[in-house]
């Protein structure tokens, strides 16, 4: 049986965006791993507020530290897709397997250069000439759709 592509995000922020991750997780049913620690109690009203009534739908594992997650991770055989606005590879032009892992870095810091290193492709969403980067819940939306679009994995 195939398995489930995943979101990783690391040590997020703010909680109004892990929430609407969360929501946009459970909607095409993509597990999500939080690599503690996150700038805001998890249990937040915001978090909440913005998966609305979809947050507990979500399958949600949190992670002590990356090096648990990434320990989690390389047992299962998965890839590791960092999404990143500095990196070379295109994601129209990235091919995705179905259980792969998309990570999202912090959205003040990203992620630091030891675990950029670990992952096995960087990936950029093109963007118009100018612009640095796109808020981390749209970024991951697009990723996720067009990981799901080429893996057929969109729920039916």
């Amino acid at each position: 049986m195939a398995r489930n592509m995943r979101i990783a995000l690391y040590q997020p922020e703010i909680a109004g965006n892990v929430g609407a991750i969360l929501r946009l997780a459970a909607c095409f049913a993509v597990p999500v791993d939080i690599i503690m620690p996150t700038g805001f109690a998890f249990s937040d009203a915001r978090l909440r507020r913005a998966a609305m009534d979809y947050g507990d739908a979500a399958e949600v594992t949190r992670h002590a530290n990356f090096e648990a997650f990434d320990a989690a991770r390389r047992a299962q055989g998965r890839r590791l897709l960092l999404m990143s606005a500095h990196a070379s590879q295109r994601l129209p032009d990235v091919a995705f397997h179905r259980d792969d892992v998309l990570l999202m870095g912090s959205e003040s810091a990203g992620v630091p250069d030891s675990v950029r290193d670990l992952a096995d492709i960087r990936v950029r969403i093109p963007m118009a000439p100018g612009f640095r980067s796109l808020n981390i819940a749209v970024s991951t939306g697009i990723a996720v759709a067009e990981a799901l679009r080429q893996t057929e994995g969109f729920p039916a």
